[in-house]
């Protein structure tokens, strides 16, 4: 159990900083991540990796000379918010562009690629290498679509060392991209992981027997077996990544990963079968390693990692390195760096509004005042149900989100805006507080709602139908999922349907939104029967059939609380 801290909601930022106060001639703190402290040459790609913070040492861990040059940290399991990610990277930039590279999972690969595309817009040339190296969620034929665990170290360090060397962005996401396409990972848990502040882990494992393919953000394992001997532990997973071994490789890098309770101690002992297991297939091992390097909080268990390596990627994985949970070779030689970081946030603009659109966006704040208490009412139950195939934690992601929105609206409405800006800060505010895939959904759906609307009138019920439209385009050009996928979106897409059709029957606003939330809530629990495609719970797809998707409940939840809210006449 994770028992060391002050308030659960502060765990991780003021573990990144003191990380930061400990390495000080590794990494510089800045808003939501951290930086190189060592001086970078100009023109040099930067390879910027993150995710959400509980897997040290990844991300942080691994920043420094010949490996990375920054890392994005987000809260516990919980992707970094768009403008997080964004943010450390204009801090990162040395000319030369950057590599983004994180775990394939949902959130992630949302709030990345949208930070990407900001970035780009901005002049910088970025890349983004998705590690893809789980077999236990994916079979070989489908790599693309496997989850990031363990081999982000790898992929990382080849990356970092490409960059190190002065290869040219191309050259460098080639390199990444051959290291991720030659690296799988197989895990397993003996038992869960608890979040900070909670009362029980995100999963059990029953006494005697061991969770086979985990995830590393509380997942519980697709199927289980009684735990195995080292002997046969080490067949276990070897045997698995074996089985994908192209015809042409003699050398492989090995990574024998500890998930956070599983003593040092055990690892070398495993080591030993593993490393025999390896030889006898006729392998050549090249700087092996073994300890904890991408955890799950307190998650008792281990990992292999194997990269099947080419002259090419064996130089840059046995290439120098100096972070400070990761180290190769000599010692790199940098200086620190001596500028200032100036990593002030900016007060949003708020443009001129009329008087009878502050009373909307009076209106919409007192709205989302109701959303983040009905949010934080429903934060164990939502929780409990993403639990059942995923990480447990959308309802703490719908809570946090919805009280940063909350408090973001007040302070756009004392500071006299309109019904437009009050409700795109909201989702501004949504995404960055929440992070995660929800946080970046609701992000999406608030802002692109926000379009309909403008601050020198009040919307009519056409522009809040329309609204729902735009809102629904977004998140599905964005997001990419589609009804029958198990998320948001086999809710959202029935609401906005139904909202349409009984608006356009000239049906009152209040008519047509309950009409629309009674849809939403139908389709939400008809999501038990559905088997997820995307996100963390597909490769749990047979545990989460019987149970409805937390995404979807949670926006009947919303859209139900709306529907009162607008027959009151508020």
């Amino acid at each position: 159990m994770t028992t060391i801290f002050d308030a659960p909601e502060e765990f991780a930022a003021t573990a990144l900083a003191g990380f930061c106060r400990i390495y000080p001639n590794h990494v510089r703190l800045v808003t939501n991540g951290v930086v190189r402290a060592t001086t970078v040459p100009k023109g040099k790609v930067s390879v910027v990796v993150g995710g959400g913070s509980g897997h040290y040492p990844a991300f942080a861990g691994y920043v420094g000379p010949g490996l990375a040059d920054a890392a994005v940290a987000g809260d516990v399991f919980a992707s970094p918010s768009t403008a997080a990610v964004a943010r450390v990277c204009r801090h990162a930039h040395h000319g030369g562009g950057i590599i983004l590279g994180f775990g394939n999972y949902a959130g992630d690969v949302l709030n990345f690629g949208v930070a990407a595309e900001r970035l780009r817009a901005e002049g910088i040339d970025v890349r983004i290498i998705a590690v893809t190296d789980d077999v236990a969620s994916a079979p070989a034929a489908s790599h693309a679509i496997r989850r990031g665990i363990a081999g982000d170290l790898v992929v990382f360090k080849i990356a970092g060392a490409a960059a190190e060397a002065g290869l040219s962005l191309d050259e460098v996401e080639r390199v990444a991209r051959l290291a991720n396409d030659r690296t799988v990972s197989f895990g397993v848990a003996f038992a869960g992981c608890t979040l900070p502040g909670a009362k029980e882990p995100l999963f059990t494992v029953p006494k005697g027997r061991m969770a086979l393919g985990l995830g590393i953000h509380g997942e519980p394992g697709i199927s289980e077996q009684d735990i195995a001997s080292a002997t046969d532990l080490a067949a276990l997973l070897a045997d698995k990544l074996l089985a994908e071994k192209p015809a042409d490789c003699t050398r492989v890098a090995a990574v024998l990963n500890g998930l956070g309770s599983t003593k040092y101690e055990e690892l070398f002992v495993l080591w030993t079968a593993v490393e025999k297991k390896l030889t006898t297939a006729g392998l050549e091992l090249v700087q092996p390693e073994a300890g904890e390097y991408v955890t799950s909080l307190d998650m008792q268990g281990c990992s292999l990692t194997l990269t099947w390596l080419t002259d090419e990627l064996e130089r840059y994985w046995t290439a120098p390195c100096d972070a400070p949970a990761f180290r190769k070779g000599r010692t790199v030689a940098a200086d620190l760096r001596t500028d200032a970081i100036t990593d002030e946030e900016t007060a949003p603009n708020i443009p001129a509004a009329t008087e009878i659109s502050r009373r909307t966006a009076t209106c919409i704040r007192d709205l989302f005042s109701e959303i983040a208490a009905l949010l934080k009412d429903q934060e164990a139950e939502l929780g409990r149900i993403d639990a059942v195939a995923g990480d447990g934690d959308h309802g703490q992601g719908m809570r946090r989100g919805a009280e940063a929105a909350a408090k973001a609206m007040a302070a756009a409405v004392d500071a006299g805006a309109g019904a437009q800006t009050t409700l795109a800060l909201g989702g501004d505010a949504w995404a960055d507080r929440a992070g995660g895939t929800s946080g970046a959904i609701w992000g999406l759906l608030l802002r692109s709602w926000s379009n309909a609307f403008n601050d020198s009138e009040a919307p009519d019920d056409k522009a809040i139908t329309e609204g729902a439209q735009l809102a629904l385009d977004g998140v599905t050009r964005l997001g990419r999922a589609r009804v029958g996928d198990k998320t948001l979106v086999d809710a959202l897409v029935p609401f906005v349907e139904t909202l349409k059709t009984e608006a356009a029957k000239g049906k009152p606003l209040a008519e047509a939104w309950t009409s629309a939330a009674n849809a939403a809530d139908t389709a939400a629990n008809a999501t038990s029967s559905l088997t997820p495609r995307l996100g963390r719970a597909r490769p749990l797809a047979e545990k989460s059939i019987g149970h409805p998707d937390a995404g979807a409940v949670s926006l009947a939840m919303v859209a139900r609380l709306v529907a009162g809210f607008i027959g009151r006449g508020r």
